[in-house]
């Protein structure tokens, strides 16, 4: 028999799965929302009186190898739009006969049954019986999510499943998603004392002393690096009048995800991005050739209303801060200013220790601003300047933003995820929504082309992402902590560990003092679990030696140094806040 596709597959066992919760439940009505396969597998929305619990999933999954066995046939119908709905409304699946309603005119409509009593609007194809499906899956978690994701609509549930056509492809994969729960941001956050969520501001991370740290070492990361490739920081205003926002375009686009209040009689607006600011900036002086390339960065914070369906930790949030710029340049420096982006870019990304990285370049859409002699010059520059790079690309046929091509960078994290980080986008229409110019070579004015440019992007998506990278363990020169001394008797030990962090301090180290009343392997187990860098534990050898016993997170054995020896190895780790590249200037 011909292999099956496992797309089909995984459609099928969608089906398979919400024929299961029917049968076990068959004493209430089980309507059926969508069930779409996703990569690695598929969902299925479902609104029940009763909750599904993570118990339950286990009993459905029984059911389903139950239904496997018993090769219910598979039957595909193709219907008129009112008979389909007749169907379904004596069905009592009025989702369904939402979705019959709203399919085009003229469009196929067809149904599937499976065994005596299952029935689901669907395209297609399926497996002829259900003998047919292989038992490589498994139901993972539950979510709440609103019907067709409008929050004015019922909340369904939605059942999660991992879906393969081979065992060890199933196995692989739940592996690597207990790897992911472990690295879950969101947990170790909380563990870590991170960051915290409160429902005072839905969406929106208090970043607690340990995570500021963190924070504000990225924005000094990113400070240095703007000092070797020449940016200028601005600062610009939180709210701003509605009619900014017209003008750039944002209010006929985006309005439904700002935030406004009033001054006086006049709509404000919280600004969701700052490129506005940055056109209002260049648009308030003259500047000549000479001036450009101008490189405005910005750390300003940002509020978007996203839906609450969408947030996510600190990786999808209503308030956040990008280090984003915008560069204004004539288009003639197009190629030579994305050739020092991408250099910008591999700086930074290595840093991190994220070397698997895959670049779009992404082209112009149907729909677009300008004329297709200035989106040829923008997409040659941008080709060029990817193909004098070392990264190999892959082009987006249309794909680009409606106001200009863009090039898109993923970074792979320590698991294989890729994450999309930096952006460079060219853009022809805000400068002539502001009627920017600057003076040319020949004493003429001549628009500037606007590149937005982002390294990190939003710090609290790069602060999740790469705490999930590296599980927790910060490097040192990140570190909340990065010492811990560890007196082996408070009362004897205690005031010389003091001494000795105030020593650090003054190297511009992070040090604490342990000095609970906890046991020395209570307050070792704390350490590690708090995946501080080095533990120093200090007795009387060491006093009498003026020397450190260290040991390193996640190593069993203790060094002892000297306490020179030790401050050269602390400033040595610290000083790698920065490449060396960027510790020379």
């Amino acid at each position: 028999m011909a292999k099956i596709d496992l797309e089909v597959i995984r459609h099928s066992t969608a089906h398979l799965m919400a024929q299961a919760v029917q049968e076990l439940y068959p004493n209430e009505q089980v309507q059926l929302g969508i069930g779409p396969t996703i990569e690695n597998g598929f969902y299925y929305d479902i609104d029940m009186e009763s909750k599904i619990h993570e118990d339950d999933l286990k009993k459905i999954e029984t059911k389903m190898q139950e239904i496997i066995k018993r090769a219910d046939e598979i039957t595909r119908y193709e219907v008129p739009r009112e008979k389909a709905i007749e169907i379904f409304k004596e069905a009592g699946q009025d989702y369904k006969v939402e979705l019959i309603n709203d399919l085009p005119e003229g469009e196929t409509i067809s149904y599937y049954t499976q065994g005596e009593t299952f029935i689901d609007l669907c395209r297609g194809p399926h497996v002829e019986t259900t003998r047919q499906l292989p038992m490589f899956f498994k139901l993972l978690h539950t979510a709440g999510a609103y019907w067709r994701g409008d929050e004015t609509r019922p909340m369904l549930q939605r059942i999660y499943a991992a879906c393969f056509d081979d065992k060890k492809k199933l196995k692989e994969h739940l592996k690597f998603l207990e790897e992911a729960k472990k690295r879950d941001h969101r947990k170790l956050g909380k563990e870590l004392g991170l960051f915290l969520f409160d429902q005072a501001a839905p969406g929106s991370p208090f970043f607690e002393p340990k995570g500021a740290i963190v924070y504000n070492e990225l924005i000094s990361f990113v400070r240095k690096i703007y000092q070797m490739y020449d940016y200028k920081e601005v600062i610009t205003p939180q709210i701003l009048d509605v009619e900014l926002w017209k003008t750039s375009g944002h209010w006929d686009n985006y309005k439904d995800d700002m935030f406004f209040t009033k001054d006086d009689h006049r709509e404000m607006a919280v600004k969701p991005m700052n490129c506005p600011c940055h056109m209002l900036m260049f648009k308030h002086k003259k500047y000549s050739y000479r001036d450009l390339p101008l490189r405005f960065a910005d750390f300003g914070r940002l509020h978007r209303n996203e839906r609450s369906g969408a947030l996510a930790g600190v990786t999808r949030v209503r308030t956040f801060c990008q280090d984003d710029a915008h560069v204004f340049l004539d288009k003639a420096d197009i190629q030579k200013e994305v050739t020092s982006l991408l250099d910008m870019f591999n700086v930074c990304y290595d840093h991190f220790g994220f070397t698997n990285i895959k670049i779009g370049l992404s082209t112009r859409p149907e729909k677009k601003v300008g004329d297709d002699a200035t989106w040829d010059f923008a997409e040659d520059a941008l080709k060029a300047a990817l193909d004098a790079s070392k990264y190999d690309y892959f082009v987006n046929e249309g794909d680009g933003a409606f106001y200009g091509p863009k090039i898109d960078i993923q970074i792979s994290d320590a698991i294989g995820r890729f994450h999309q980080l930096g952006t460079v986008q060219l853009d022809f229409q805000l400068p002539e929504r502001f009627d920017l110019k600057f003076t040319n070579s020949n004493g003429e004015d001549e628009r500037p082309v606007v590149i937005h440019r982002a390294l990190l992007g939003s710090l609290e998506r790069f602060f999740g992402v790469f705490l999930e990278h590296v599980a927790g363990a910060f490097p040192f020169w990140l570190a909340p902590e990065q010492v811990v001394f560890v007196p082996v008797n408070n009362d004897i030990h205690g005031d010389y560990c003091k001494e000795l962090a105030a020593q650090l301090r003054q190297e511009g180290l992070r040090v604490r003092v342990d000095d609970s009343n906890e046991t020395m392997g209570k307050k070792t187990r704390t350490l590690q679990k708090a995946k501080v860098p080095f533990m120093a534990v200090i007795g009387d050898k060491e006093i009498e030696s003026k020397a450190l016993a260290l040991r390193a997170y996640g190593s069993k054995e203790t060094n002892v140094y000297s306490l020179e020896e030790a401050v050269a190895k602390f400033r040595e780790l610290n000083n790698e806040r920065f490449p060396q590249k960027l510790r020379d200037l």
